[in-house]
């Protein structure tokens, strides 16, 4: 290296808020192990194959204004495709009609996917930046990678209308502290149903709740 040259600092992953709050909590060096070991910018073979088994996830989005939601999506495994390492797709079915997360998206395209297996015991993060395909332009699109050409075959109810792509600026592990072993039942669902009961009704009773409080 020349005498006097400039050195510039590796960017860390993450924001500066967290890198504040972990001088000011005494964290730097554990996150810092954390960033070094655990943290990648795409998806390794090993997260391909989680993403390839898993039945839900939970998907955050914001706003212009930073206003946050968080939104659950499910399907049959492997509902996510993995296009490729920077890349997967996830469909989204009828839901209510607010499309809330896509509508965040189309303001903020900055989206946290949350994936945790509850019978492995184990999660994973993927951030990225979405963008929103019509369900019949990926069909049409004979350049598409064909593992999103592929309808998804639904058991009961209607396909995907639609389809979020993200590419991937994060990948890291939900270690497996804290999260509760649970048993997978088989069950028929309806996907994209219209039927009240099969939505959960009014189970908050939100519907004869006054509107201002």
């Amino acid at each position: 290296m020349n005498e006097g040259a400039i050195v510039k600092p590796v960017a860390l992953p993450g924001s500066d808020g967290e890198h504040e709050l972990q001088e000011k909590y005494d964290s730097a060096s554990r996150a810092q192990a954390f960033y070094r070991n655990q943290v990648l910018g795409y998806l390794n073979p090993s997260m391909q194959t989680f993403l390839a088994k898993q039945e839900m996830m939970f998907v955050g989005t914001a706003d212009k204004h930073g206003e946050a939601d968080t939104s659950f999506r499910a399907g049959l495994p492997g509902f996510v495709r993995v296009l490729d390492e920077k890349t997967l797709a996830y469909p989204e079915y009828r839901g209510n009609g607010v499309l809330s997360s896509l509508g965040n998206i189309c303001e903020n395209p900055h989206v946290g996917l949350l994936f945790v297996d509850f019978t492995e015991q184990i999660g994973l993060h993927v951030n990225g930046r979405a963008q929103i395909v019509e369900n019949d332009e990926v069909l049409r699109d004979t350049a598409a990678p064909e593992p999103v050409r592929e309808n998804i075959p639904a058991a009961k109810g209607r396909g995907p209308e639609r389809w979020v792509v993200v590419s991937v600026v994060e990948a890291y592990i939900h270690c497996a502290k804290h999260i509760p072993r649970m048993r997978k039942i088989d069950e028929e669902i309806d996907w994209g149903t219209d039927d009240v009961r099969a939505k959960g009704g009014d189970y908050f009773r939100a519907k004869t709740s006054s509107r201002t409080k």
